[in-house]
């Protein structure tokens, strides 16, 4: 049977500008499958557009979920909330303060939280000798530090319950290395690391924690970095592809996930031989 969180609970554009706070939500008990368990509750960062937005799209198809949808454009988030019958939570994750509120009002909405999906993500392009102090500190800020403190106050309510899901949205940056995103590939390599770290400790606790690791993804996100992007290989894929593949890693839990699936190949190629790979990499790009 599929269950959808009511519409009602989202924050429409008269009532928040595009970068509004959200305003509190209703308290309700989560709602009963007919065995007489609450259906999962999933949060899903960065729902505003994207990645985010594509998995909200797919989990609500799958249904038998109860979604919680955050972003920072309240205008477009209430979009994907009505189109997939989430609940928006609007909200800056910027900030120490704005990760860990929003971690502890979804859990406080539903009474817990299942699985977390951890899509949001900035950019920035260009040598980094010429980066803004600030544009680091951003994607410090939003890549990495947000997601490990949402997980932080979420995963004593995990192991509490021995279920749960972390899912994180990482990139081939993170694997590689890409020249001109310098800091956005120590972020998402660190995102990988920390996924790495955290899965030895939950060993045996019930908890499960997947990266997934797209290549370029056919988003907003790079008119938003400053530069678009103009690469003819390899192609750009569609965020829907991504999307699919973390609602099988939920159904079928997985370690680590590329898409499109030959990025493994270059990946494992820089882990195993370093040299020749940057050699490829100097030769090709």
């Amino acid at each position: 049977m599929t269950h959808h969180l009511p519409t009602g609970g989202t924050v429409s554009a008269a009532a928040a500008g595009p970068h509004a706070a959200a305003r509190p939500l209703p308290e309700r008990p989560p709602r009963r499958t007919p065995g007489g368990t609450p259906p999962p509750a999933v949060l899903v960062t960065g729902a505003s557009s994207g990645i985010g937005a594509a998995v909200a799209r797919r989990l609500a198809a799958a249904g038998a979920c109860e979604l919680l949808l955050n972003g920072r454009d309240a205008q477009r988030l209430s979009a994907v909330a009505a189109a997939t019958g989430g609940l928006a939570m609007p909200g800056d994750l910027t900030t120490l303060e704005g990760a860990r509120e929003l971690a502890e009002r979804a859990e406080r909405h539903l009474g817990r939280l299942d699985v977390l999906v951890a899509s949001a993500g900035v950019g920035w392009c260009g040598p980094f000798a010429q980066m803004p102090p600030d544009a680091v500190d951003r994607l410090l800020a939003v890549n990495l530090a947000a997601p490990l403190h949402m997980v932080r106050s979420l995963l004593p309510g995990m192991l509490r319950r021995n279920a749960g899901h972390v899912v994180l949205v990482a990139s081939i940056a993170g694997a590689v290395g890409v020249g001109g995103e310098a800091v956005y590939s120590a972020t998402k390599a660190a995102l990988c690391s920390f996924a790495d770290g955290l899965r030895y400790e939950l060993r045996d606790t019930g908890v499960r924690v997947s990266v997934l690791v797209p290549g370029a993804v056919d988003t907003p996100f790079f008119a938003r970095r400053g530069a678009p992007y103009t690469r003819r290989h390899p192609r750009t894929v569609p965020p829907e592809r991504v999307a699919e593949q973390v609602h099988r890693a939920l159904l079928r839990p997985r370690d680590e996930v590329f898409v499109p699936g030959w990025l493994r190949l270059p990946a494992r190629l820089h882990g195993a031989a370093p040299v020749v790979f940057r050699r490829l990499a100097e030769r090709f790009g």
